[in-house]
């Protein structure tokens, strides 16, 4: 056989291509597997009949007897004699280098001796469980995966699917301990702390995931627990958003404009009900020259432009809230910052004050916000503790209202309706206008022709309510072009946009729109 210290070093390919997957009706027939990293982690989504529900099984190396015991001597050595801190800040590309120089280090002086075929399985673990995120890493690399729900010891893994929706893991903790640890793991990996003193995690990972951790059987019964929002390196483009039916080329148009026009937007919804989705994919339409400022709790945005300052919250660093920098103070300094458009994640507090004031003085904004209607909204501005003047509400042009639905027997996000705010009075009762609605009975989207915001625009701009029409005909027809050609890469969506700015009819005579 031949020495270990003599094999190559094992490639690893953490991007595998992401696989075509599409939505199946009948989940009975649901039965896709595809690589996470390749050639050793694979993902099989299948409906298995003695549960009677689809299940997310990871497909890992099978070590025998004799590998396991390597492996387990290979990792407590390893472990003793790796810097951490190191693994975590370090170059990928060096750290495998490293890993397999200490991993053939061992095995000599220990006496160790195994196929090629060992080694590379082995190899694969040690990488995992040092660079990666041990048992949950082929959840954190699948590109499907929107969620990871870790409801405490002796439980199943849950996730959220892309395309399948929520899904129970073959994964599971069935030891407190490790549990334990893998927390301790994700706070270290943020920069942050967790202990019993101090049980509960709200961070972030260094690729921009969400992570919400517990530490204790005192405040979680089940013992330590974790969810992880995956933070998404490409977002949807509206073309994809087309192809779920998640909204309509004309309401897709219709926000095309206000952007361009610099209305002021605000997209409400209930939790994971694609209101950062629906912002990342109107961020879009910003014109190219346009300089942006966004301010988030957690980073979630991603915006394909140049000219875009990304803002991040940071919770206190020390005693008595030293150090903490909150939305308020972000968005504060940003007004001096001199945006055209100021982007803020989610409004939740005295932040909302700042925001209504930088719209009232000309700064076009773009929010979220939690709530399920327009009844609602304008109630959770007016009350603590947001506590807004119900006059100053009237700087806002539209509300876009974000839902989870069942359309066709399947699982879905819907924008509902797009609701133009004409006037609320000092009272607190909202004036509305509704030019575009979904129909959840025939899942179809509807839209009326007279609106308030575009016949505003048209006074404020002085383009005829004709022209404007004709644009947002236009602009429906190269929306659904790009849809029907699959445009579905986000920077040659942009790449359409910003050229539409510039040369708008040589766009139009590309895609054929009249």
């Amino acid at each position: 056989m031949q020495s270990i210290q003599d094999y190559p070093r094992v490639a690893i390919n953490f991007s595998p291509a992401v696989p075509p997957l599409k939505k199946v009706r009948d989940k009975t027939k649901i039965d896709v597997r595809y690589s996470v990293i390749a050639p050793f982690a694979f993902i099989h989504v299948y409906w298995d009949p003695k549960i009677y529900e689809v299940v997310y099984e990871i497909e890992e190396p099978v070590l025998d007897e004799g590998e396991s015991r390597y492996k387990m001597q290979i990792i407590a050595a390893l472990r003793d004699m790796i810097n951490f801190d190191a693994v975590v800040e370090k170059d990928t590309e060096k750290l495998l280098d490293y890993i397999d120089k200490k991993f053939k280090m061992i095995a000599f002086e220990l006496g160790i001796s195994m196929s090629y075929e060992s080694y590379k399985k082995i190899y694969y673990y040690l990488v995992r469980d040092f660079v990666g995120f041990n048992e949950i890493d082929p959840l954190l690399r699948d590109y499907f995966v929107e969620d990871i729900e870790c409801n405490g010891n002796e439980s199943p893994v849950y996730i959220v699917h892309r395309i399948f929706r929520n899904l129970k893991t073959t994964l599971r903790f069935n030891d407190t301990e490790k549990l334990e640890s893998f927390v301790e793991k994700l706070a270290q990996r943020c920069g942050k702390y967790i202990s019993y003193a101090s049980p509960i995690l709200d961070a972030s990972l260094p690729d921009g995931s969400r992570i919400n951790a517990t530490y204790t059987k005192d405040i979680t019964t089940k013992g330590p627990t974790f969810t992880i929002r995956k933070f998404t390196k490409t977002p949807w483009t509206p073309p994809q958003l087309l192809s779920f039916r998640t909204l309509s080329p004309e309401m897709l148009a219709y926000l095309w404009i206000l952007v361009q026009y610099k209305m002021n937007i605000l997209i409400a919804g209930g939790t994971s009900s694609g209101k950062t989705t629906l912002l990342n994919a109107v961020a879009f339409f910003i014109p190219p020259e346009a300089r942006v400022v966004s301010i988030e709790d957690t980073r979630e945005l991603n915006l394909p432009r140049e000219n875009w300052l990304p803002s991040v919250a940071r919770s206190a660093t020390g005693v008595g809230g030293v150090g903490e920098i909150d939305l308020f103070a972000l968005l504060k300094s940003s007004f001096r910052q001199n945006p055209d458009y100021v982007i803020v994640g989610e409004v939740r507090g005295k932040e909302a004050y700042v925001l209504f004031q930088g719209m009232a003085s000309g700064h076009s904004s773009i929010s979220t916000l939690h709530a399920d209607s327009v009844d609602t909204v304008i109630k959770r501005l007016e009350t603590p503790p947001i506590e807004l003047s119900p006059t100053l509400l009237n700087v806002l042009d539209c509300i876009c209202i974000m839902t989870h639905a069942i359309a066709q027997k399947q699982e879905t996000r819907k924008l509902r309706e797009i609701v133009e705010i004409i006037n609320v009075t000092p009272e607190g009762i909202a004036v509305t206008n509704t030019p575009f609605t979904w129909n959840p009975a025939e899942d179809q989207f509807y839209f009326k022709k007279n609106s308030k915001i575009l016949e505003k625009i048209s006074k404020r701009f002085g383009i005829s309510n004709e022209e404007l029409q004709k644009e947002f005909l236009r602009r429906v027809q190269l929306l659904y072009r790009l849809y029907e050609e699959k445009v579905f890469d986000f920077q040659k969506f942009q790449d359409v946009i910003t050229q539409y700015y510039k040369k708008p009819a040589e766009v139009l005579s590309q895609y054929g729109v009249q």
